[in-house]
């Protein structure tokens, strides 16, 4: 968990586990895994077990806690260390053991606690490279009526992973956002955009050892696209070394 983050789109990152395994050509320099390997952790891949995350729900009720207090909505995202919509997996604790419930047990909980308006001030940012797999897994009264503090999100890197992951995103109804980082290649969503059927838009490129190349033109593409369609353009980074150009410094978040 983090109560201050680095992540300028979010005030703060929810995990309920640490965990996950590698979808698309975004993946492959996953900051996650890397920070998990550091600290010794064995948690990446389709057979390896998510760490539970004990502090996950008290956290949230603070962030709550301290939302309400200031009178403000704060924005959570789930999660930078793992995918909520992954398939459940199983779980060990802190010191390596095999505990009796999977990941599912975690993401009912939060869903549950959602549902039962215990996070009035936090949005939650519900971001996944498995947009196909949301209807399985959240409530039934999601599918009609999602929670009004909830936007459904999810990563394309480039033309061909916007095609699949955004027409699986738009099946789903209620508030969505795309996070295109790293961006790797030339995208356009105007199609989507001209819908309404995306709310906010963030872009930005990879960062960290080995970063692949961006072009702040692919960006511009992007943020002109969002203009034209009114829709909220929020741009992170080039790479975290070169500066954001000045006509790319546009940082909008959804109301």
């Amino acid at each position: 968990m983090a109560t201050i983050t680095k992540i300028e789109w979010t005030d703060h990152t929810c995990n309920l586990w640490h965990g996950c395994a590698k979808v698309h050509a975004g993946c492959d320099h996953c900051y996650a895994n890397a920070l998990s390997k550091r600290y010794g952790n064995d948690l990446w891949g389709i057979d390896r077990p998510r760490k539970l995350i004990k502090s996950a729900f008290s956290d949230l009720a603070k962030f709550q806690k301290d939302a309400a207090a200031s009178n403000t909505i704060r924005r959570v995202f789930v999660g930078s260390m793992m995918d909520i919509f992954e398939k459940p997996m199983p779980l060990i604790d802190s010191s390596g053991n095999l505990l009796d419930i999977t990941s599912d047990a975690l993401r009912q909980q939060l869903f549950q606690n959602i549902s039962n308006n215990l996070y009035p001030n936090l949005m939650f940012l519900l971001l996944t490279k498995r947009p196909s797999n949301i209807k399985k897994y959240i409530p039934e009264d999601w599918k009609q009526k999602p929670p009004v503090n909830v936007m459904f999100g999810t990563s394309p890197v480039d033309q061909s992973t916007a095609y699949n992951l955004i027409n699986h995103l738009v099946q789903v109804n209620g508030k969505r956002f795309l996070s295109v980082e790293p961006q790797l290649d030339l995208i356009s969503i105007m199609p989507w955009l001209k819908a309404k059927l995306i709310d906010w838009v963030i872009v930005g490129g990879e960062s960290g050892p080995g970063r692949r190349p961006f072009n702040t033109n692919w960006g511009r593409v992007l943020r002109d696209e969002c203009l034209h369609t009114n829709t909220p353009f929020f741009f992170k980074q080039v790479d975290k070394v070169l500066p954001i150009p000045a006509d790319l410094m546009i940082r909008k978040f959804y109301h």
